[in-house]
């Protein structure tokens, strides 16, 4: 009896809040670092891709003669703080101009560690705004499915992503594209809620992987959907609307042939590869996205596992 009223006095013992206050911390920065993991990690996983047309990757240098995969793993390494601290910003419901300034910061780290070479300017934003509403997602307690999350983001900062793609002074290869071509660039995705990702990318990957591909086709499969859909400035800075009308006939053959499903699918991207080197295309905005998409289906997935 004594050690039954012992063990039910122990039981009603109130947690000190500085106890419990400790405790949601630490969760809350072991969520960040998993969901900072998960960022690189699908970086990761873009980078080792291949035959990825006209892009780098561990194989070759694809249409890039300034920079290879050592210099994508340089400014990974770089990022991986950005991640955790963007993350745990959304958590705390920081403003846009928070976010913002982590993403400046992380950008002066990828062109140190990359001795000024763009490797990443286009997945910081993406990406970051990605891990900031999954921070405020979990902090709110709402579910992390792609759609929540899409949701969460522009519920919290819609308004400032929209003034953020508002015409600015700033210069950068995806604001002249933009303005030089009328096509839509990160901004503009940001604005409405990075629309490539959740409406083209996720739903490609969790397509691919239902229909019994692997985690490695998914992403090839997705990388040419988003090929095939998206104006990709960076292509356009490069080679103008020509360019960027080969890339989407490229893309859509890939798809109309089955894609990985085609037995002869390596053959088929090896040779959009072999002529987006020829032509010096580069699809950087569409593996970008890839990245996101695939950071938003680990999120996804990471969340289900623990429902």
């Amino acid at each position: 009896m004594m050690r039954a009223i012992r063990t039910n006095l122990r039981q009603r013992v109130p947690v000190p809040m500085s106890i419990a206050n400790a405790g949601g911390r630490m969760a809350r920065r072991v969520f960040a670092s998993d969901v900072a993991r998960m960022a690189v990690g699908s970086l990761h996983a873009e980078l080792c891709l291949y035959p990825k047309p006209g892009l780098v990757s561990p194989v070759d240098t694809g249409s890039h003669d300034d920079m290879d995969a050592q210099t994508f793993m340089r400014s990974l390494f770089s990022l991986r703080h950005y991640f955790k601290k963007i993350c745990l910003a959304g958590w705390d419901d920081a403003p846009f101009a928070r976010l913002k300034q982590l993403g400046i910061e992380a950008e002066a780290a990828m062109l140190k560690a990359t001795r000024g070479i763009n490797t990443h300017r286009g997945a910081i934003f993406s990406l970051g705004m990605v891990c900031a509403t999954a921070g405020r997602a979990r902090a709110q307690g709402t579910p992390m499915t792609p759609a929540v999350l899409r949701a969460t983001m522009l519920i919290r900062w819609g308004g400032e992503l929209a003034m953020h793609a508002a015409p600015s002074q700033e210069n950068s290869n995806g604001l002249r594209v933009a303005a030089r071509y009328a096509v839509s660039g990160a901004r503009e995705e940001g604005a409405l809620g990075l629309p490539s990702v959740f409406e083209i990318g996720v739903p490609a990957l969790v397509a691919a992987r239902a229909r019994g591909a692997g985690m490695t086709h998914a992403r090839i499969d997705t990388l040419f959907t988003l090929m095939a859909a998206i104006n990709d400035s960076n292509v356009y800075h490069r080679a103008g609307p020509q360019g960027a009308q080969t890339v989407r006939t490229h893309a859509q053959r890939f798809i109309d042939l089955g894609g990985t499903a085609n037995a002869s699918w390596r053959e088929e991207a090896l040779s959009s590869h072999e002529e987006f080197v020829r032509q010096r295309l580069s699809p950087g905005g569409a593996a970008d996205l890839l990245a996101a998409s695939c950071l938003v289906h680990a999120i996804a997935t990471l969340d289900h596992g623990r429902s």
